[in-house]
């Protein structure tokens, strides 16, 4: 089944929409989802393919593509030309004046659009981005509908173009402390095609319910193409409470915000995470290498804090400026990884691979490039924006198989 991707990023939505990557074997729930594991050795697992195939990804960063490119070479020859550097706004403004923009057969569209608007974290201008759809600053007075905060917009006229059985946008959620966005988002997303779409009640998942070791929460929006739908799905998606055969969004697999049961497991820590990892100095994967030598400022500051190695590990942010928290703290500035002090393992912030860990990417996943042949380069600034923009694997594969074991109930043939 094809997928477009849009606001693509460095792809931690489509690595999880098609499975078939590697993850911590304590990811996933065997207890819940043992089919989901082609193999593992006790430590990684390698998880099924989901069924999805990623024929279009978009975004606007060239760092972001030149890292997506370079994962799915491994597997798709033509990744290069499925990725396409450019707004949405002009892709379909494009398509609209009749150019095949898009590929035709498309079953589901993705896309996590702009967050930083609506984030708690930025200035929270919402639908009234200072930033235009390109990420410069708009130069009107009056924000429009091709500032960032309303690219969604964009994202609901693709929909309108290619039409799939169904549509899943991902956004912060601090979106939904936002006034009435979250309602009116639902209500714009459901006028796709005409008002084709059956919109139904937009969920906020926390990411450590599902096997990643990160406290992050985001906000789900799922869409079905009402005429696709079978009568009996189209009953069920539209009640108040759906019932589990047909909701679309997936079970709580490990117990972070819920209590511990038999059948979920414990949350996964930051030591579980990274495993097997060597310090910087030692290492020979180059992302883990990387990271940044940002001074410690004092606990006043953002991103001044150690990392609970065996908790979850905070957001990793897209904008943090250097500051991301740090992997340990020297005793003088508070440092509670006694065991690691004592070794003599000296004050450093987190690295480039210990973010992507922590945002469930896999291994074979290298972050920081040399100069491509469209002349771009990811150093390990760019990969620390393009890692914290993204959605974590294992949280997106949880989403995908969950829709993929329940296709044939949603949809007709």
């Amino acid at each position: 089944m094809n997928v477009l991707s849009l606001f693509s990023g460095c792809g931690g939505m489509d690595i999880g929409f098609e499975g078939g990557f590697e993850c911590l074997d304590r990811s996933i729930n065997a207890v819940l989802h043992n089919d989901w594991i082609e193999e593992t050795n006790g430590t990684w697992a390698k998880v099924k393919a989901t069924g999805f195939k990623t024929v279009f990804a978009n975004d606007i960063r060239a760092d972001a593509k030149a890292a997506w490119v370079s994962y799915f070479l491994q597997t798709e020859p033509n990744a290069n030309n499925i990725y396409h550097l450019e707004s949405i706004v002009d892709l379909v403004k494009r398509a609209k004046l009749g150019e095949n923009v898009f590929p035709t057969k498309i079953d589901i569209v993705t896309g996590g659009f702009p967050c930083q608007d609506f984030s708690v974290s930025g200035k929270r201008l919402g639908f009234n981005s200072e930033k235009s759809h390109n990420g410069t600053v708009l130069e009107i007075d009056e924000p429009s509908v091709e500032n960032r905060g309303q690219l969604y917009i964009w994202m609901r006229e693709v929909i309108s173009i290619v039409k799939p059985k169904l549509f899943i946008a991902e956004n912060v959620k601090g979106l939904t402390n936002l006034d009435n966005v979250k309602e009116v988002i639902e209500q714009d997303f459901s006028m796709a095609a005409d008002g084709g779409y059956l919109v139904v009640p937009a969920r906020v998942l926390h990411a450590a319910d599902y096997g990643v070791p990160q406290s992050r929460e985001r906000i789900i929006f799922f869409g079905f193409k009402k005429s696709a739908l079978t009568r009996t799905a189209l009953a069920e998606l539209s009640k108040q409470n759906i019932s589990f055969e047909y909701d679309p969004y997936p079970t709580k697999t490990h117990a972070y915000t819920v209590p511990k049961t038999e059948c979920l497991a414990e949350p996964v820590s930051c030591r579980e995470a990274f495993v097997d990892l060597l310090e910087p100095s030692q290492s020979s994967d180059i992302s883990q290498t990387k990271y940044s030598k940002a001074k410690f400022m004092g606990k006043h500051c953002q991103g001044q804090a150690e990392i609970n190695i065996d908790s979850i590990a905070p957001t990793i942010r897209s904008e943090h400026h250097g500051n991301i928290e740090f992997r340990r703290l020297s005793s003088e500035n508070g440092g509670k990884i006694i065991e690691e002090l004592n070794r003599g393992l000296q004050e450093r912030r987190l690295s480039v691979r210990e973010c992507a860990r922590i945002q469930t990417f896999p291994d074979n996943y290298q972050f920081i490039l040399p100069k491509t042949e469209d002349n771009v380069s990811v150093s390990s600034s760019d990969a620390y924006k393009i890692i914290g923009n993204a959605v974590p694997c294992v949280l997106a594969y949880n989403i995908a198989m969950n829709i993929s074991e329940k296709w044939d109930r949603y949809f007709t043939r």
